[in-house]
């Protein structure tokens, strides 16, 4: 057997090893981690809106005709007033400017406050309230997935009611509710989306609307009479009216009054009748209480008066904004979410929505469940809750 020698080693004799130090990264290593910036919830809104000046303004998306509506007011307004408004002062009263500045700023106001104005916006419903619904809806225990049922029915002043569900928003659309495609939002009493505005027509901003397309028609009826009156008064001199017409710049204002005047007129007669109807829009295109399919069916929403109508519209004390845009997302959420969109708000701020015994609630039953109005509304009128 071959003999193996072995040599004790001195552990004392052996080098001492360094430690590593740990790789540097550079100066963020050495401070600590800075706190996330609290996110507001207009930053990561599910929909197709833009906001500015921190949440506070909201508009379409495609709000590209609201600059040429501006333009037109300023344009049209401001050769009134450099041309025409000091040939009527001298010759006239110096009333007239007065009346036309109180109007231009009449619209102005009211066509910023419809375009800037949260409409009505429906908050989604949160991934748990959209298993809820789904969990009520099939309670058979099956594991397969089956769609919810698209209308269910309610009824208001004893009229039938349909209320659709919303696979985007994920809820049923309380009534006069529906989902404007452009903005990608369930809106309130939804009316019209109005491109020449830049936002949707609805339940918070009906009222600036209405009073916009009326202030115009006047500001447009006065400047198109002011300008004809000037040049009337320059063809009496012997001239004739094309000589005034070609020395005035006043043509210029008359010709765009001319062909605008007539289709604000119509506008504001057409939702004159909407208001003292209580209707919407969308609802008399689609002949929602016409009878045209066949049915004997009345405007639940209607109160058989104008003037009731007419306040319940334009009157009623103005519903908060349910989308809490301008609120702060919780730490946790803020920090998992990133940049994806979340659904918004909770279930709290949707609550503000129904009412006490509201049809709206999802019920098992597929029969009709009745609303007592004085359970609704203390004034008694369902338009004032549900328009």
């Amino acid at each position: 057997m071959k003999n193996c020698e072995y040599q004790q080693i001195d552990p004392q004799a052996l080098p001492t090893p360094t430690p590593t130090p740990p790789p540097h990264h550079g100066k963020d290593t050495e401070k600590k981690k800075e706190p996330r910036r609290p996110r507001r919830k207009w930053e990561v809104f599910p929909g197709k809106n833009r906001f500015y000046c921190d949440g506070r303004i909201i508009v379409a998306r495609q709000s590209g005709v609201l600059p040429l509506t501006l333009g037109l007011i300023l344009v049209t307004s401001g050769l009134f007033f450099i041309f025409d408004c000091p040939f009527l002062v001298k010759h006239l009263t110096s009333c007239i400017p007065v009346i036309g500045g109180v109007l231009f700023v009449f619209v102005l106001i009211t066509l910023l406050q419809t375009s800037f104005t949260d409409p009505g916006i429906l908050p989604r419903a949160t991934p748990d309230e959209a298993a809820d619904i789904e969990k009520q809806i099939d309670n058979t225990g099956n594991t397969s997935y089956r769609p919810p049922p698209r209308t269910k029915e309610v009824l208001i002043n004893q009229q039938v009611v349909k209320l659709k569900y919303c696979f985007t928003c994920k809820m049923f659309r309380p009534p006069r509710t529906s989902h404007c495609s452009l903005c990608d939002n369930c809106v309130e009493r939804f009316d019209h989306h109005c491109p020449w505005v830049g936002n949707c027509v609805g339940k918070r901003n009906y009222r600036f609307f209405y009073t916009f397309i009326v202030s115009l028609s006047f500001l447009t009826a006065f400047i198109f009479g002011c300008v004809t009156t000037h040049l009337a008064l320059r063809a009496q001199g012997g001239k004739g009216l094309v000589f005034a017409l070609q020395e005035s710049p006043g043509r210029y204002p008359l010709v765009i009054c001319f062909f605008s005047v007539w289709s604000i007129l119509g506008l504001s007669g057409f939702h004159t009748y909407l208001v003292a109807s209580n209707l919407t829009t969308n609802e008399d295109i689609k002949g929602s209480w016409s009878g045209k399919s066949g049915e004997d069916v009345t405007n639940p929403y209607s109160q058989k008066n104008i003037f009731i109508n007419c306040c319940s519209v334009l009157c009623v004390p103005m519903p908060p904004s349910l989308i809490d845009r301008r609120g702060f997302l919780p730490t946790d959420e803020s920090a998992q979410t990133g940049s994806a969109d979340i659904e918004l708000p909770t279930l709290a701020a949707k609550s503000e929505i129904n009412v006490v015994g509201s049809p709206f609630a999802l019920q098992k039953s597929p029969s009709p469940v009745e609303t007592s109005l004085p359970a609704v509304v203390p004034t008694q009128h369902l338009s004032a809750a549900c328009c």
